[in-house]
């Protein structure tokens, strides 16, 4: 079975780059405390990896 990420935006956007701001929104997150469920894929991983000072991630089956 496919794991999923449980992806929550713990901190403020105002103030970071661009590219940063856009992949929020592309991971779905509007504002702080917002939690979407995603796949468990590279696609998913690389949106992480560039916000992951502005999120919190927890692995969910």
């Amino acid at each position: 079975m496919a794991s999923r990420l449980k992806v929550t935006q713990i901190k403020s956007k105002v103030s970071e780059k661009q590219n940063q701001r856009h992949t929020l929104r592309s991971l779905g997150l509007k504002r702080i405390g917002d939690s979407v469920v995603r796949p468990d894929d590279a696609q998913t991983r690389g949106y992480v990896k560039t916000v992951a000072h502005l999120v919190k991630v927890e692995e969910i089956d």
